[in-house]
């Protein structure tokens, strides 16, 4: 019998488990269905404020903003910092989805909007929904994560096609050229599928792939 009451108590907890994640979703969409078109900016949290990486994720956010875009961040330290200080030094609107973590992920000081997450799926969920292009700037584990999940729901036709751009040429050519030279040729992917990404050096040619993507995402059908 004790078991039995064991297991009860495991299945009534994993239940009230689904109203936190339904309260989470719901939270989260009120909040940011309010939020004019969006980009997503990616990158490493350890970047410092003195390194060129910084300046440049302050420039392209400053200028998406001039553009008419939102910007939307992790929330944290970093490349997230300086996206979210770039966007609120333009006047625009600055978001932060910041992550419950166990050594706690405190949000940077420039955020408008601040959306608290225990769960990362649907963190991950928020990003794709509200974004029109996603930037992937040099970064660690976590930004190869955000950088695969758009370009796996492209490439299956779970989410219509959006810019997702990789920053630095030099620091993700060991990635693109592994996909191309070893996923390509060896049939795991289509040729179709590299154009899912691509991959620049400057502010500039950011905002103009930022640009022509999406004219060119709302100018066609899903693959």
């Amino acid at each position: 019998m004790k078991e039995k009451y064991v297991v009860d108590a495991l299945s009534s907890h994993e239940s009230w488990r689904i109203f936190r994640i339904m309260s989470e979703f719901v939270d989260s969409i009120e909040q940011l269905s309010e939020i004019p078109k969006a980009v997503s900016i990616f990158g490493s949290t350890r970047i410092t404020p003195s390194e060129p990486l910084y300046q440049q994720t302050y420039d392209i956010a400053k200028k998406l903003v001039g553009e008419g875009f939102s910007i939307i961040t992790g929330g944290g330290p970093g490349i997230m910092e300086a996206a979210n200080k770039g966007a609120k030094e333009a006047g625009g609107i600055s978001v932060g989805l910041n992550i419950e973590l166990p050594e706690e992920q405190n949000p940077n000081p420039y955020i408008g909007t601040l959306l608290n997450f225990r769960y990362f799926f649907i963190r991950k969920v928020m990003f794709v929904k509200y974004s029109t292009a996603f930037i992937i700037m040099p970064g660690g584990f976590g930004t190869l994560d955000e950088f695969f999940e758009p370009v796996t729901l492209i490439q299956t036709d779970k989410i219509k096609p959006f810019p997702v751009i990789l920053v630095g040429r030099k620091y993700w050519g060991g990635l693109t050229d592994w996909i191309e030279n070893t996923l390509l040729k060896t049939g795991k992917i289509t040729p179709q599928d590299m154009k899912i990404f691509q991959t620049v050096d400057t502010t500039d040619e950011v905002i103009t792939a930022v640009n022509k993507g999406i004219a060119r995402a709302n100018s066609v059908s899903p693959r």
